[in-house]
């Protein structure tokens, strides 16, 4: 059973100013719209949440478990497939070397260019009953997230931004010391902004992981560890990254391997 973390509510004076809309459509630029944008309220979250082996491109909301034994051969499969080596250095490595946080203008991923910063492209895919700034379509002000990671469910409100925060499941740094120092500036951005390799959570448990691999860290909530190992696995294959030879046996142990 989910533990429910409900939130103080906000005060009249500003939920008066929200608006609780069905539809998100993007304002210019004409990118696509996430999934999320369409949900106006309430249910529950199942039948919302994608399996990652059917959510190639990361345009579904959130992270389901990975349970069928057929399913877990396909994730044994891919996590097997992807190369290994060594961690190299963490020299020169910022934040910025990977663009401005949460660009609209990542060319080349899903999203980019609809008029919507990635960070609110992601709370719209994966946030329940959203509610918008007043006379915006991509400014999320509240919404309810079920957290993969800890198996809660959150009533988030902006005034307490950090209680959501939007994970890099391959985190940059570490992408920058297993190869992408030597990407383009680019490339680099994609990896930053592509919704395969983002999942709003609770702030708590992105701040947790840091920069670990599967090795050092996982989801808390052990359901989802299979479907987490498959998410980094897709993230790493599309990018053609390696990762370390301990990351990838415990992706594989978390799949059955």
């Amino acid at each position: 059973m989910r533990r429910r973390i409900r939130r103080a509510p906000a005060s009249a004076a500003v939920l008066s100013g929200l608006v609780l809309l069905s539809g998100c459509a993007p304002s210019g630029g004409g990118g696509q719209e996430p999934p999320g944008g369409r949900e106006s309220s309430g249910g529950s979250a199942s039948g919302r949440v994608a399996n990652p082996l059917g959510n190639p491109d990361g345009t579904k909301p959130g992270l389901a478990p990975v349970e069928a034994e057929g399913e877990r051969a396909r994730a044994r499969e891919l996590i097997g497939g992807i190369a290994t080596r060594g961690r190299g250095p963490r020299t020169g490595y910022a934040r910025e070397e990977f663009g401005h946080a949460w660009l609209d203008k990542a060319d080349g991923v899903p999203f980019a260019r609809n008029g919507c910063d990635t960070r609110n492209d992601l709370l719209r895919r994966d946030g329940r009953e959203l509610r918008f700034r007043d006379g915006s379509n991509c400014v999320v002000v509240a919404m309810t997230l079920d957290d993969p990671y800890t198996g809660t469910t959150i009533d988030w409100r902006k005034q307490k931004a950090a209680e959501v925060q939007i994970d890099h499941v391959v985190p940059l740094s570490y992408a920058w010391q297993m190869g992408a120092s030597r990407w383009t500036d680019a490339k680099r951005k994609r990896l930053a902004n592509d919704p395969l390799n983002l999942l709003p959570v609770q702030g708590r448990a992105n701040s947790a992981k840091g920069d670990s691999g599967p090795a050092s860290w996982l989801p808390p909530a052990k359901g989802v560890r299979c479907a987490y190992a498959v998410r980094f696995a897709q993230v790493a294959e599309k990018y053609e990254l390696a990762v370390t030879g301990p990351d990838r046996t415990a992706m594989l142990r978390q799949c059955g391997g």
